[in-house]
């Protein structure tokens, strides 16, 4: 089994200052476990399951907008206070990698590789390397997305994703599916935010459902995302008429 790198989130909810995020759905369990290589927080726009990752993510030593502990760049400080009242509960065996992946934010990422290309370190072999070779802004965002996945992250891994579905077809979606499968079974440890009906139904993994109490864990098929999917595509046209008011 995984030596899992993040065992535990707790929040003291005593350090939040006072505002909104006293009243996120994701504070109030005050804090979740972790069982298995993979694990998928779903749940309704502003539950805090965004939040809550991005604050474990800085918690972990990673930038707030995204990449690996050696990018250090901040396009606008906007990432919450939240992490400073998260305590990571982390194994003894560090991880072999760390990287952030921020939807909304990757391009910024993007075009830091190449300012660091741009203005190499000594000896240093360029970054895009690590990402295949190609550009990121020479492909489509899913494009530049799979490429990280394919050629970034490795076994032994700690990867935080955000949304990552953002920019990826159906097809590229099993793809990132299958690597996420197979890194997993490599000793990676991935904490993912999703909406993908998709993504959560990676074997093995656990799904944090986060509603108005908090998150709790919630078999795939139990899942709202999973029950709405499965309710659209078996009806798509009697869906279609509830939905447009013509039923």
């Amino acid at each position: 089994m995984n030596p899992l790198f993040i065992r535990r989130i707790t929040i003291d909810r005593g350090a939040l200052p006072e505002g909104w995020l006293r009243g996120l759905p994701a504070v109030r369990c005050g804090g979740l476990a972790f069982h298995r290589p993979v694990t998928f927080f779903v749940g309704e726009n502003g539950t805090g399951k965004s939040t809550l990752l991005e604050a474990a993510a800085v918690a972990s030593g990673l930038n707030p907008e995204g990449g690996s502990r050696s990018f250090r760049f901040s396009t606008r400080d906007s990432h919450s206070p939240l992490y400073r009242a998260v305590r990571l509960e982390k194994s003894p065996l560090a991880p072999r990698d760390a990287y952030f992946l921020r939807a909304e934010s990757f391009y910024n990422v993007a075009t830091k590789i190449e300012e660091l290309d741009a203005n190499p370190r000594d000896g240093s072999p360029p970054v895009i390397g690590a990402y295949g070779g190609r550009s990121l802004h020479e492909q489509s965002h899913g494009e530049s997305f799979l490429a990280l996945v394919r050629n970034r992250f490795r076994g032994g891994g700690l990867y935080l994703l955000d949304e990552p579905e953002a920019a990826l077809s159906p097809t590229g979606q099993m793809t990132l599916l299958a690597r996420i499968h197979a890194l997993a079974g490599q000793g990676a440890q991935w904490i993912i935010a999703t909406h993908s009906p998709l993504l959560i139904a990676c074997p093995g993994s656990e799904v944090y459902e986060f509603g108005e109490n908090g998150p709790r864990l919630t078999p795939y098929r139990q899942t709202a995302h999973f029950q709405v999917a499965r309710g659209f595509l078996n009806k798509p046209e009697e869906t279609l008429r509830v939905l447009l008011g013509e039923e």
